[in-house]
């Protein structure tokens, strides 16, 4: 079983390559030791690859922004290509490999609920393919909001929560829980949800602990634009 490290603004996935699949989640708690998670490589075409996202507790994530980035520059590291579909489940992301060396990816569809309140903490829900609380505030509140919301009733399946603070007109600034690893230096998901949240639609640049991500929320769908780089 081959593997690598590989980092998207601080979030350090190992990616494993499993032709077919079949990591458990016994293994991936192993090869996770230390990471934000593994990507699970289970095919590989042309311009293609398809993905399993392993959080470190042994759970599977319905997609990652920078995991689906860091995928994309493993495939374009071995094949050259300059655009590659990244398959998660249902859901394919493109990414197109832009001149200045980052990645703009096609996260699909972002969908924005109404507000909520539970126990006096009002947040938005934001569903990017995978499910997000976003919460209006002091960023560093996500380390008490992030573990509340995160298991409660409300949501059965877990959920990702973001602290935001808005900063103006397109910036805002956020910390990230991750449902399933805890609180995160960065995510691309999260990225999203915290911008369809409090601006709907345009450019923000979203400002994380371990660097920016640029969003463009456009005609209901959300693009993404960052680095990944190989660090062993």
């Amino acid at each position: 079983m081959t593997s690598s490290t590989w980092r998207a603004l601080g979030n350090t996935y190992r990616l494993v390559e499993s032709p077919g699949g079949g990591l458990n989640a016994s293994e991936v708690s192993r090869l996770a030791a230390g990471t934000d998670g593994v990507l699970e490589i289970i095919d590989e075409r042309d311009g293609r690859v398809e993905i399993a996202i392993w959080n470190p507790d042994g759970s599977q994530a319905e997609l990652s922004g920078n995991g689906t980035r860091i995928a994309a520059a493993w495939h374009a590291g071995r094949s050259g290509a300059s655009v590659v579909d990244v398959v998660v489940g249902a859901r394919t992301v493109r990414c197109r490999f832009l001149a200045d060396g980052e990645i703009e990816q096609d996260l699909g569809e972002v969908r924005v609920g109404a507000a909520e309140t539970i126990d006096g903490v009002t947040f938005v829900p934001v569903d990017v393919g995978n499910p997000h609380a976003v919460v209006v505030g002091e960023p560093e509140e996500v380390l008490r909001l992030g573990p509340f919301l995160e298991t409660h009733e409300r949501f059965p399946e877990r959920t990702n929560v973001q602290v935001v603070h808005v900063d103006g007109p397109g910036e805002i600034t956020v910390r990230v829980w991750e449902r399933g690893v805890g609180e995160t230096s960065a995510s691309g998901t999260s990225a999203v949800a915290a911008a369809a949240a409090t601006h709907g639609t345009g450019t923000v640049v979203v400002h994380f602990p371990g660097g920016d991500l640029l969003v463009e929320l456009s005609g209901g769908r959300a693009f993404l634009r960052g680095a990944a780089a190989q660090v062993d």
